[in-house]
C-alpha cells in the first residue's frame, strides 16, 4: 500500500501535528507501507532533511504567518501535486491540514480518483474567539466543514468531538485517538539533580505546565492558578516548558516560575517524570498530547474535561477533570491537590495505568482500518454495474 500524507508542519516543528504524524509515519513504514509526504518548504536559510521513511517527498512553496514565523503555511501546488501523483499513484491521500495546500491536494486527488482521509488536528474555529475575531467563525466553520465533507472519511481524536462536529453537519466522521511511547514516558526518568535545579527536595510538589506559551492556551488561569498554589505552598516550585509570544508577560506575572523555554525531546520525559502535578487549563485543543505525556510520566493532572482529558480521566480516579469553564473549581482543584501528597502519588500511579492504553500500534490500527474501508468502498463505487 502507498499512502501520500499531506501537512503544514512536520518534525523538527514542536506542535501537536507533526508529533503525532512523526509517530504514525514510523509505524506505517515498519509495518511495510510506501509513504509519500507533502510538505511547504522552509523559510529562506533554513535546510530540511528529507523525512526518514519516505519513499517520495515534495516540498512546496510556503509562507510564515504573521507574528509567528516559525507556522508555514503551503501555498497550492496542483501541478507538481498530479505530477508526482501520475508517476507515483498513492492509494490514498492523508489530509493533516485545511490550509491552501490541503484544498489543493484535495481537488487534484478528486481528480486522478484517488481517495481522500482528512485530520482534524486543530480546533481553528475557536481561535477566532481567543484572538477577538468572534465574527469570522461562522466562516470559517462553514470552510472547513465544505473542506471535510469533501473527503472520504475524517478522523477525529474524540468522541465527544465527533458527537459536536457531527451536530455541525459534518459527515462521515471517525475516532483515531493519540498514542504514547510508555517507555519514553515513564516515571522512571525522574531525576533529582533536576529537581535540585528547582529548589525542591524529594518531598516537596513541583507543579508543571508544557506548551506552547500563547493565549489561546487559557494561560490567564494558568497564571491564576500558579500563584495561588505558591500562596498556598510557598516552598513548592512551578515550572513552565515552552515558549511562545505570551512568554515575557508571564515571566512577569510569575517571577518565581522556571522558565525553561523548549527543552530537547531527549530531555522532555525528564522534565515531567521530576515534577508531581501537571496543570494544563487550555480548551482549544482537539486532543493535547501533554495530557497523555503527563499520565504516562505517573502525573497527576488538572484539566478540563475536554479532549484528551475528557477521553482519558475518571475524575478523581486518573486525575482531576473540571468542568469546563469552572475556572474557581479549577484553581481550588489544584491547590487541594498540591497538599495531599498521598492523593497526588495515588493519582499519578492510575494516570500511568491509564496511558499505557493508548499505545501507537492501536492508533495506527484505527488508521489503517479507515484507509482500507474508504479504499473498499471507493473500489465498489468504481465497479462497473452487473460486476
Amino acid at each position: 500500500m502507498r499512502i501520500c500524507l499531506v501537512s503544514e508542519t512536520w518534525a523538527p516543528d514542536i506542535n501537536g501535528v507533526a508529533h503525532t504524524l512523526s509517530h504514525l509515519a514510523d509505524e506505517l513504514h515498519g509495518r511495510g507501507v510506501e509513504l509519500q509526504l507533502v510538505r511547504p518548504g522552509p523559510s529562506q536559510g533554513v535546510r530540511f532533511q528529507r523525512a526518514a521513511g519516505m519513499q517520495a517527498e515534495l516540498q512546496v512553496r510556503g509562507v510564515s504567518l504573521p507574528g509567528y514565523r516559525e507556522v508555514r503555511i503551503g501555498l497550492p501546488a496542483p501541478r507538481r501535486l498530479q505530477s508526482l501523483w501520475q508517476r507515483q499513484r498513492p492509494d490514498a491521500v492523508y489530509l493533516a491540514t485545511q490550509g491552501p495546500l490541503g484544498w489543493s491536494a484535495r481537488r487534484i486527488a478528486h481528480r486522478l480518483g484517488i481517495p481522500v482521509v482528512a485530520g482534524w488536528h486543530t480546533n481553528f474555529d475557536h481561535y477566532c474567539h481567543d484572538y477577538g475575531l468572534p465574527w469570522l467563525e461562522p466562516v470559517l466553520l462553514s470552510a472547513l466543514r465544505r473542506f471535510h465533507n469533501g473527503c472520504a472519511a475524517t478522523l477525529v481524536p474524540t468522541h465527544a468531538q465527533v458527537q459536536s462536529l457531527h451536530g455541525q453537519g459534518f459527515q462521515r466522521l471517525a475516532v483515531m485517538g493519540r498514542g504514547i511511547d510508555g517507555e519514553r514516558f515513564s516515571p522512571a526518568h525522574r531525576d533529582s539533580r533536576l529537581r535540585t535545579r528547582w529548589g525542591v527536595d524529594d518531598h516537596t510538589p513541583v507543579a508543571l505546565y508544557v506548551g506552547r506559551l500563547a493565549w489561546e492556551k487559557n494561560l490567564t488561569l494558568l497564571e491564576e492558578t500558579f500563584r495561588a498554589l505558591l500562596e498556598a505552598r510557598p516552598d513548592m516550585a512551578l515550572v513552565i516548558v515552552g515558549d511562545g509570544p505570551a512568554r515575557a508577560r508571564l515571566e512577569t506575572a510569575l517571577p518565581d516560575a522556571h522558565f525553561t523555554g523548549f527543552v530537547s525531546r531527549e530531555a522532555l520525559p525528564r522534565y515531567y517524570a521530576s515534577a508531581d502535578l501537571f496543570v494544563f487549563p487550555s480548551l482549544s485543543e482537539t486532543w493535547g498530547n501533554v495530557v497523555l505525556e503527563a499520565m504516562a510520566s505517573g502525573l497527576a493532572v488538572v484539566a478540563y474535561r475536554h479532549a484528551a482529558a475528557a477521553e482519558l480521566i475518571g475524575h478523581d480516579h486518573h486525575g482531576l477533570a473540571i468542568i469546563p469553564g469552572d475556572e474557581t473549581s479549577f484553581r481550588d482543584a489544584a491547590v487541594a491537590l498540591s497538599q495531599q501528597p498521598a492523593r497526588f502519588a495515588r493519582l499519578g500511579r492510575a494516570a500511568r495505568q491509564r496511558a499505557l492504553e493508548y499505545r501507537w500500534p492501536a492508533i495506527t490500527d484505527a488508521f489503517l482500518a479507515v484507509i482500507d474501508h474508504v479504499r473498499e468502498r471507493d473500489h465498489e463505487t468504481a465497479r462497473p454495474c452487473g460486476v
